[in-house]
């Protein structure tokens, strides 16, 4: 270890990829990197490896960094996050304590890109049929069509916009709601703007694209989950909470809903002994949305630059209070 040594801890490298991603090399040799390839719940677990750290890097929101955890890392004077902002790291509480946050880009056409392959898995039973293909079976499912179909958006925001245009080439009728929706924005989109309680009730396909706040926290529930066709999918690509999870865990067990595509979930890693896991109406995904090879080469060669802008006492891409 060199004596004046700058030690960065990268958090959550579940795919084991931080070293061969980022061209470390390009920063003074005196930066040590130490990848973490396991998520560390335990706040005490998580302060011992993290201790010395100078930079901590966070891979999108998989861990939260509070204002308790950055008390117990007097030595951390830099945090990079990937992606502009982080839900779940006090920038504020950071900046009292001296440290810097900053940021990388990022891309939204691979959210929209899953949210496709949870609806269309569901829609023809893909992974249902995969089990029985290798299983010797042929032929247990039969599909749902999706042109002329309804698909509803829960919001229309930048990668409900993606979701919505893909939607249309599908041949799919699509509507949308959110409390700030513009409809006559949303028309010139081919989107037809209705109130929540259609679009619940009336949908074939709907999929949730808004920002976790109080507001949007628990959105979705057991009214909401009543109100739809006992046919129709429900997929979030967006956050866990959104959606209540114990309500729809009930609805999924008495088949009220047809079925539901989830990457994301309440509690990350989502436990072994969750329900939704041995639920056989839903598609599940481990949070991949963003899990590509070309943004996670842009988070990582960004990560690099943050880091050495850093060093040279000249940061980039601060990410403000907000």
């Amino acid at each position: 270890m060199h004596r004046d040594a700058i030690h960065v801890a990268v958090l959550d490298d579940y795919q084991g990829v931080a070293a061969q991603l980022g061209d470390w090399a390009m920063l003074p040799a005196r930066v040590e990197l130490d990848a973490i390839d396991v998520h560390l719940a335990d706040r005490t677990e998580l302060a011992a490896r993290l201790a010395g750290a100078e930079v901590v890097v966070a891979m999108r929101e998989r861990t939260t960094i509070d204002d308790a955890l950055l008390g117990l890392l007097p030595d951390l004077r830099l945090i990079v996050t990937t992606g502009p902002s982080n839900a779940v790291i006090d920038v504020a509480a950071a900046n009292d304590r001296g440290i810097t946050v900053c940021g990388t880009g990022g891309s939204l056409a691979p959210t929209s890109e899953l949210t496709w392959a949870l609806i269309l898995a569901l829609a023809r039973h893909v992974p249902a049929e995969d089990r029985n293909i290798r299983g010797g079976g042929w032929q247990h499912t039969v599909g749902m069509d999706l042109a002329g179909r309804m698909l509803g958006l829960v919001g229309l925001g930048r990668i409900g916009k993606l979701v919505a245009r893909a939607g249309v080439a599908f041949g799919m009728e699509v509507q949308a709601w959110s409390r700030n929706l513009d409809p006559e924005a949303a028309r010139r989109r081919g989107v037809t703007p209705v109130e929540r309680d259609v679009l619940f009730a009336t949908s074939d396909v709907i999929s949730i694209h808004m920002v976790l706040s109080e507001r949007s926290r628990g959105l979705v529930g057991t009214r909401e989950l009543d109100l739809m066709k006992p046919t129709a999918l429900l997929v979030n690509t967006s956050r866990g909470p959104i959606i209540d999870e114990t309500a729809l865990v009930d609805a999924l067990t008495r088949g009220t809903i047809g079925g539901a595509g989830l990457d994301v979930f309440d509690r990350e890693p989502l436990p072994p002994e969750h329900p939704l896991r041995a639920l056989p109406n839903t598609v599940l995904t481990p949070h991949i949305g963003y899990v590509t090879d070309g943004l996670y080469e842009l988070f990582y060669r960004e990560i690099v630059e943050d880091i050495g802008a850093w060093l040279a006492g000249e940061p980039i891409r601060v990410v403000e209070v907000a």
